[in-house]
């Protein structure tokens, strides 16, 4: 344990804290005492239990404001949480639902390629069958006129 020096309301107080806690400690005490300060000018010389019992009470409301200040930040974040996750889980379904557009579009493609490709396999023969029965015709009347 440190033992530390504090000057409160020009009286000095030997006080105890944990080893390394010295100038937190001192910290602490300027800062109430800068309180006390504060409201004995302003209020005047009522008393110093009664300027210590109303610094204790602001020194008590800064807290609890502050306390209720973090316990609103902290619903804020836990809402701001859970929207986020919501995001999150609406951004992984879409990617799903657009994968799965994606490989059905693919499978439909390929679809129509093999369709395509069946067509124009179909249309040469096709051409093949009439062009030879075509060239079969005009070797036929080639070789009728010929004979005649």
């Amino acid at each position: 344990m440190a033992n530390v020096n504090i000057k409160f309301n020009g009286k000095e107080f030997l006080l105890s804290c944990d080893d390394g806690q010295e100038e937190h400690l001192e910290e602490l005490s300027n800062v109430l005492n800068n309180k006390f300060n504060e409201l004995k000018t302003n209020l005047g010389n009522i008393g110093e239990n009664k300027l210590l019992l109303i610094t204790s009470i602001k020194v008590i409301d800064e807290y609890f404001e502050t306390k209720k200040i973090i316990e609103s930040k902290k619903k804020e974040l836990e809402t701001l949480k859970s929207k986020f996750l919501d995001l999150k889980n609406l951004i992984y379904e879409y990617k799903d639902n657009k994968e799965k557009e994606i490989q059905t579009l693919m499978h439909l493609h390929d679809n129509l390629k093999k369709e395509v490709q069946e067509v124009n396999e179909s249309y040469s023969k096709i051409i093949d069958d009439t062009t030879k029965e075509i060239d079969d015709f005009v070797d036929k009347i080639n070789a009728d006129s010929s004979v005649q």
